[in-house]
């Protein structure tokens, strides 16, 4: 299998992502916006993971490269790929697709649990996530509306919309299953100006504080992807 990811910034890498797909044997290949690589041909990958980043999906006057992976990420999701969609990565998935991206009610930054839906805990791709998972967020905007043929599967108090599904191929997930200490560690360094105090806003202390979640969250995304791969090889 050929994976592929987007990568917006050099701290926001796709984490446990890479670990499973190394020890998965796919063949993994980048761009990396910030130093202006080019997108592959459609031909040449598989799956698409797009990760998280400080920017907004509006922010094409900074960022000229947003417009050009809009339309790849587009491209990808019409073509039938694979496409998981991390924080802004979901974001631009979601826009693409038709929905819209608004500043969320609150800033949430820190470990907080969300709330699967009854479907979603049902279906083979989460069966083993727990109902109340507490997962890593560091986000302002969210996919406020989604698309009809999209199925919001994630809530909580913070945020209406944590997670989709779009034709059973393609997944946005606001939240960080990946996030390995070194990548929180190096958010608490490029991105602390974003932290300000709010209602669900941590301190940079706790953010720290629980290997444990980071354990179990990268073992939720390893047996999600490893179900993932099983249902496409067997064409379900």
């Amino acid at each position: 299998m050929r994976l592929h990811y987007l990568q917006h910034v050099p701290f926001e890498n796709p984490g446990s992502i890479l670990t499973w797909a190394e020890e998965n044997n796919c063949n993994i290949t980048s761009t990396h916006f910030y130093d202006d690589e080019k997108v592959p041909k459609h031909n040449d990958y598989d799956w698409l993971v797009v990760m998280g980043g400080p920017m907004n999906i509006y922010d094409e006057n900074n960022y000229s490269w947003l417009a050009d992976e809009k339309l790849f990420i587009r491209e990808a999701v019409n073509s039938g790929k694979v496409v998981i969609g991390i924080c802004l990565g979901a974001q631009l998935i979601a826009d693409v697709i038709g929905g819209k991206v608004t500043e969320n009610p609150y800033l949430e930054i820190g470990w907080y649990p969300i709330t699967l839906s009854q479907e979603a805990r049902d279906s083979t791709l989460f069966s083993f996530f727990p109902k109340q998972p507490t997962v890593f967020h560091w986000h302002g905007d969210t996919f406020s509306k989604l698309p009809e043929d999209a199925i919001c599967i994630a809530e909580n108090n913070a945020c209406s919309h944590q997670a989709f599904i779009y034709k059973k191929k393609v997944f946005g997930f606001q939240f960080h299953l990946e996030n390995t200490e070194e990548i929180i560690k190096n958010l608490l360094i490029h991105s602390k100006d974003e932290m300000v105090p709010g209602t669900f806003v941590q301190t940079q202390k706790e953010l720290l504080l629980h290997p444990e979640y980071i354990k179990q969250d990268n073992k939720l995304m390893d047996m999600f992807l490893t179900q993932l791969k099983r249902i496409e090889e067997e064409g379900g």
